[in-house]
């Protein structure tokens, strides 16, 4: 009787890992923001929701704050970034005086820090139609060289590990960040 008990709380102890397990890798798991890259809509030590879902059968949109992954070679850490889509497959997208344009219109953007973007470090990343499977992001503090579109280029969709939805830490910030 005692065996069967054990037998019958080990297998349930299993599905329950299993059923977490398949949480995290299809729908949605946590994210620790850990720079200022993402200012002033996102602060160090932010805990976020991110799913899946979206990047894997959705379709992502201007203005998502998304996770992508960043292999050691382009960050030296080999990490998640958090970062915001600006411009999608097709869009046209040019950094001049300070202000990015999409399809030749600047972007409103209350959410940077500051009003000035900086130019990018390679030329080729400044002006330049977004391909097909990829995307250009940036972070929302945009006056630092950080590692976003600027520097690595167009995000290819396979690197994108999550749509980020909701901060749930610091508690007095909690709250939805789509579309924010």
């Amino acid at each position: 009787m005692i065996l069967k008990e054990i037998i019958d709380m080990v297998k349930n102890i299993a599905y329950g890992v299993l059923i977490a397990l398949f949480i995290i890798k299809f729908i949605g798991g946590t994210a620790i923001v850990s720079q200022i890259s993402m200012q002033t809509t996102l602060y160090d030590g932010d805990i976020l929701w991110v799913e899946k879902i979206t990047p894997t059968f959705g379709k992502l949109k201007r203005g998502d704050i998304i996770t992508i992954y960043a292999p050691k070679i382009i960050t030296g850490q080999g990490n998640t970034l958090v970062k915001r889509i600006v411009a999608v497959e097709g869009d046209h997208l040019l950094i001049k005086n300070g202000k990015v344009f999409v399809n030749g219109a600047a972007i409103e953007e209350n959410y940077t820090k500051g009003d000035y973007t900086r130019p990018p470090n390679e030329p080729k990343n400044n002006d330049i139609i977004i391909s097909s499977d990829y995307i250009y992001c940036l972070g929302d503090n945009r006056t630092d060289p950080i590692h976003d579109s600027r520097s690595m280029g167009e995000i290819d969709l396979n690197n994108i590990t999550g749509r980020v939805l909701f901060r749930f830490y610091p508690l007095k910030k909690i709250g939805s960040l789509v579309n924010k």
